[in-house]
């Protein structure tokens, strides 16, 4: 089995758990802490929203603030441009902000949402036979 575990630092733990539900996320109870709250998008994916001191107790290197700095953004397809528009909603509600416009490119629409510290969501729809017939692909 194949997972991904993304470890992100949040100032507080219960505000970006209450966003992250806005979007979808499930709160996992078996890795959830105190000082962190894992949360389910898949079975193969997942989020792991640390306090800034857990994060930097294993990790030695400088945090960067996300609202200043980008280091990654990260991506959550999705099966239609509505559930792309509901997610973002949703968010923009619970306290996140768009902080680019809707990307457009036909066979695929993206739309960008912040969360409370600056982590960096897109949420995107792609039309794979739109994309197959543009891109000459298969």
């Amino acid at each position: 089995m194949k997972q991904i575990f993304i470890n992100l630092p949040v100032k507080d733990v219960e505000a970006s758990v209450f966003f992250y539900t806005q979007l979808g996320f499930k709160v996992n109870p078996l890795f959830s802490f105190d000082d962190q709250k894992c949360m389910v998008w898949s079975d193969q994916i997942f989020v792991m929203l640390q306090t800034l001191k857990m994060f930097e107790s294993v990790n030695k290197k400088n945090l960067a603030d996300p609202k200043k700095n980008t280091i990654a953004t990260f991506t959550l397809p999705v099966e239609s441009l509505d559930k792309v528009n509901e997610i973002v909603e949703n968010g923009l509600k619970a306290g996140g902000i768009e902080p680019t416009p809707i990307i457009d490119e036909g066979f695929m629409q993206v739309r960008n949402i912040e969360d409370l510290d600056g982590h960096i969501w897109g949420i995107i729809y792609l039309d794979i036979d739109k994309f197959k017939e543009v891109t000459g692909r298969q």
